[in-house]
């Protein structure tokens, strides 16, 4: 890993990304949600780095408290879609059969919806949140992980030290939690981590729509949301949360990759 130079960058740049979520009350230099009427929409200057918007407010320290926002999306929802894809996938391999069946025409069913037509009827008849927009991501995103772990599964159960395990009494629990899960949790790692960068997008996307996080709430989405409306007049507004994005998806995209040559090697 440290030999692969993408790899270093994308992990450096999520570490450094960690490091401004958590220390955001500290690092911001203006409250961001504090509307200063007189100040909209001002360039970018010593005393507002990245400009202002229409209220007013600090566009860079908006972004600093987006950071937390969208990497706390990613992370929890794609942790939603691992937990609920792993157990299908499990399932599935493991007891085949009419179980097998019946899962994978549910994850077929799902696949077939495009993703975000679902996430766009979904939110619809709920009320906008970031708790919501995790869960709904979460549960909409879980096919793959689960169609990935079956598969390794279906292989892994058939091996020498499962059916040792098998003649030596191990239970149905015990094979899949201490034998064909930890064999399996190479590829669920490099999905889960490719998988954050797109709950970003998706989250992003949704806020643009203003169906995402909802205002006065700074997520990086929601910025471009409304500096959609003063394109013409202030492009700080959406080429600095954009550059966010991008660097944001860019990082996991390459750390991914990263360990998926690592692991490929081992």
């Amino acid at each position: 890993m440290m030999r692969n130079r993408f790899a270093l960058v994308g992990g450096m740049t999520l570490a450094v990304l960690a490091v401004v979520a958590v220390a955001a009350p500290w690092i911001s230099p203006h409250d961001p949600l504090a509307v200063n009427l007189s100040d909209a929409l001002l360039p970018p200057s010593a005393r507002y780095p990245l400009g202002t918007d229409q209220l007013g407010r600090d566009v860079f320290s908006r972004l600093i408290y987006g950071t937390r926002i969208s990497l706390l999306i990613g992370f929890l929802s794609v942790g939603i879609a691992v937990f609920v894809g792993t157990a299908v996938g499990a399932l599935a391999g493991y007891y085949g059969g009419w179980l097998d069946a019946a899962l994978m025409r549910l994850v077929d069913t799902m696949l077939a919806f495009p993703s975000i037509f679902l996430l766009l009827a979904v939110i619809a008849l709920v009320e906008p949140s970031i708790y919501t927009i995790m869960a709904v991501i979460g549960l909409t995103g879980w096919m793959g992980v689960a169609r990935l772990l079956r598969a390794e599964i279906l292989s892994l159960k058939e091996r020498e030290f499962v059916l040792a395990a098998r003649a030596l009494g191990a239970s149905s629990w015990r094979l899949i939690m201490k034998h064909l899960l930890p064999n399996a949790i190479a590829p669920i790692l490099v999905n889960a981590t490719l998988g954050v960068g797109g709950a970003i997008l998706t989250e992003s996307a949704l806020s643009y729509l203003g169906l995402g996080v909802q205002p006065p709430t700074p997520s990086w989405g929601n910025i471009l949301n409304e500096g959609r409306i003063a394109l013409g007049v202030a492009w700080w507004l959406t080429v600095s949360p954009g550059l966010c994005i991008f660097t944001t998806v860019l990082a996991f995209n390459l750390l991914g990759e990263g360990i998926r040559n690592w692991l490929s090697r081992t």
